[in-house]
């Protein structure tokens, strides 16, 4: 058969990036070696300097039905099971987005702020909304030794996938997983409430892509009829729940910095800082009452 896998590992990268680039995927050279390297359990090194390098039946077995599931559009990382956010490696699961360099932008715009509470007060209380995978409160625990930080989310699932990152990342004693629906059974109050929350418009989660519409979670993109929901609702109830002189951080559409700060603005915050991603993009929202 044409398409079986070369047993050596030189050769296999090669076929591996061929059999994605004949499908049309975006980057096959780079999808190609993650899953190699992953399920070979090889390096780059080791692609250099050992190509002959055997693979052995059941590992090349393991790297083709990848292969085909990334021929059929899953994304690499849910194939690989995890992705790198922060320098952190992050397990997802089919109830969590995946994370992106996109909300790197907003730890890049709270971390100085936490690091500043930490060292004033000798911690920082974070509240992470819609805590997904864990990303935002584990990259700022990984962060700020001192800090502490509530997960929240109302999938189940996805409260399991933050506490095994937790746990992984040996920051379990300092997270916690709340299941809530927003603020409903949040307690206390912290210094930073931070949430990327579900903000694409309903009608338009058909036109995204594939690879967004078809396996993040529905329940993580969609942010109501106008994707504007969570931030009234966030902006609405975080007073009870923020340390005077705290901050609200939210990631946001590319085209919503305006009606997001009427939001928050309408509720009693003003906007300190605004932040674009690495395409340019408006992207992250600071606020303080």
């Amino acid at each position: 058969m044409a398409d079986v896998l070369p047993a050596a590992l030189g050769p296999l990268l090669r076929a591996a990036r061929e059999r994605l680039a004949a499908a049309g995927i975006a980057d096959p050279a780079l999808d190609s070696r993650l899953i190699v390297e992953h399920f070979s359990g090889t390096t780059r090194a080791q692609a250099i300097a050992e190509a002959g390098r055997p693979v052995d039946a059941t590992a090349l077995a393991t790297i083709d039905a990848a292969l085909r599931r990334r021929v059929a559009g899953e994304p690499v990382h849910r194939i690989l099971g995890y992705r790198e956010f922060y320098g952190l490696r992050l397990s997802l699961s089919p109830e969590t987005l995946e994370p992106r360099p996109d909300t790197e932008t907003l730890v890049d715009a709270i971390l100085p702020f936490a690091k500043a509470t930490a060292e004033r007060f000798g911690g920082c209380r974070i509240l992470d909304l819609g805590t997904g995978t864990g990303a935002i409160a584990l990259a700022l625990l990984s962060a700020v030794p001192t800090a502490t930080a509530t997960g929240v989310d109302i999938s189940a699932g996805a409260l399991a996938t933050a506490t095994r990152n937790a746990e992984d990342l040996g920051l379990a004693g300092r997270f916690k997983a709340l299941h809530s629906n927003w603020f409903e059974k949040v307690s206390g109050r912290y210094h930073l409430i931070a949430a990327n929350p579900p903000y694409i418009p309903s009608r338009d989660i058909g036109n995204l892509q594939d690879e967004v519409r078809d396996f993040d979670p529905r329940r993580a993109l969609d942010g109501g009829v106008d994707g504007l929901v969570p931030y009234r609702i966030i902006a609405g109830e975080a007073e009870g729940f923020l340390e005077a002189q705290g901050k609200v951080a939210v990631e946001i559409g590319h085209t919503q910095q305006g009606e997001v700060t009427s939001i928050f603005a309408a509720a009693g915050y003003r906007l300190t800082e605004a932040r674009r991603d690495l395409g340019g993009n408006d992207r992250v929202l600071v606020f303080e009452r």
